[in-house]
């Protein structure tokens, strides 16, 4: 009987046990805003307000792709087969940009673009983005910072600061906590809270 020499041997032996890399969920998430930016719609802040939407701060538990589901004040699991794109933070960032913009009409600048422009900045904490199972509902709480445009006094220059904090708080029924209710429930609620904060910031 022939036999395989043994460098040979080794990778067809180990081949069905050694897997390179985690395993794909079998989908992943997103957030699809209920207000988008209009295609071919130019906006400039020659004519329009202008404010800039910070990068979001987040506890431990979003600083991950995965969806938490609280069954206590103080017990945590992620949700099975339930994967975000890429994290929470950044997914309800852009959403919120997007309905700002859309709604108020204000040209939505980066950090970098606002340090020549003198309009309003947007900025906070993301505390909540998962399910309650006590409730069976899925929460956004978004800890909203604001300063508003500085207007100008009588001798041209532009008047003091004024910072504005609000806590904005949706929460949508999940029927059955799993990955697609839980994903169709937090968009849901992401468009909410993002539609409030519009409305808070105005035109």
């Amino acid at each position: 009987m022939k036999t395989l020499p043994l460098a040979l041997a080794l990778p067809l032996i180990l081949g069905g046990c050694i897997r390179f890399g985690a395993e794909a969920p079998p989908s992943l998430l997103t957030l699809t805003s209920e207000a988008p930016v209009a295609v071919g719609e130019t906006a400039s802040s020659a004519t329009a307000k202008s404010i800039s939407v910070a990068a979001l701060s987040v506890p431990q538990e979003l600083a991950v792709a995965r969806v938490p589901v609280r069954s206590n004040v103080t017990n945590i699991a992620y949700l099975k087969d339930a994967h975000w794109v890429e994290p929470p933070s950044r997914l309800f960032g852009r959403l919120l940009s997007d309905t700002v913009s859309a709604r108020t009409g204000r040209v939505v600048l980066s950090l970098r673009q606002s340090l020549s422009d003198p309009g309003a900045r947007l900025g906070g904490d993301l505390r909540a983005f998962g399910i309650d199972a006590q409730t069976n509902e899925a929460v956004v709480t978004y800890d909203a910072t604001l300063v508003r445009d500085r207007p100008a006094e009588a001798s041209g220059a532009r008047g003091p600061q004024v910072f504005e904090r609000r806590r904005f708080e949706v929460r949508v029924p999940v029927a059955v906590i799993d990955a697609a209710s839980a994903g169709t429930a937090l968009n849901r609620a992401a468009n909410q809270v993002a539609v409030q904060v519009s409305d808070w910031v105005g035109r």
